[in-house]
């Protein structure tokens, strides 16, 4: 019996707690994401409509600090519960063949969007405005956010742009670094 335990406890510490979902793309997939049709015009205009921001993450198949983020970051419930209540999200695929219509009107693939707009890195989550003419999706991101973060500059981002941060005089890392100190003060 003792045997039988100990197995059963090695298998639980084997699988992560916060195990992401893997799509048929080989791209992780969260519950608040949306699978739309790419035409971002339309998911920028059902975004605002919803009152919710645009925010397109670009991701890739094996890549481990998304890895990162959807087992450890995502899960987290203050986080969950942002990207859920407050934002549209569209996953790009880095390397997809799916089209998608970009806000100018050009239609490519994923993977000709991502080398247009000159994303490098995976996880990239990019912020949009709620209202957007015919401009390249790389010159009207409110905010970019090439790389995986921790908590609360994951959290802490996310609240910026739905405070419209980049309206004010306030840049992200000032406004960051402020309140880390308030949760760190209320600790």
């Amino acid at each position: 019996m003792t045997r039988l335990f100990s197995l059963a406890l090695a298998l639980l510490l084997a699988v992560p707690v916060w195990a992401a979902e893997l799509g048929d793309d080989g791209l992780h997939k969260a519950h608040w994401m949306r699978d739309t049709f790419k035409d971002l015009p339309e998911d920028l205009a059902e975004a605002t409509a919803e009152g919710k921001r645009l925010l397109v993450i670009v991701e890739q198949r094996g890549c481990i600090y998304c890895t990162k983020m959807h087992e450890e970051i995502y899960p987290i419930p203050e986080i969950d519960a942002l990207l859920t209540d407050d934002f549209f999200v569209v996953q790009i695929n880095m390397f997809g063949d799916t089209e998608v219509v970009d806000f100018d009107g050009e239609v490519l693939s994923e993977k000709d969007l991502v080398r247009k707009w000159g994303l490098l890195f995976t996880p990239t989550l990019m912020f949009f405005p709620e209202e957007a003419g015919p401009v390249p999706g790389n010159d009207l991101a409110v905010a970019t956010i090439p790389g995986a973060f921790g908590r609360w500059t994951t959290q802490n981002m996310l609240t910026w742009v739905l405070e419209k941060g980049y309206d004010s005089d306030e840049p992200f890392q000032k406004y960051h670094a402020r309140k880390f100190a308030e949760h760190s003060d209320n600790q």
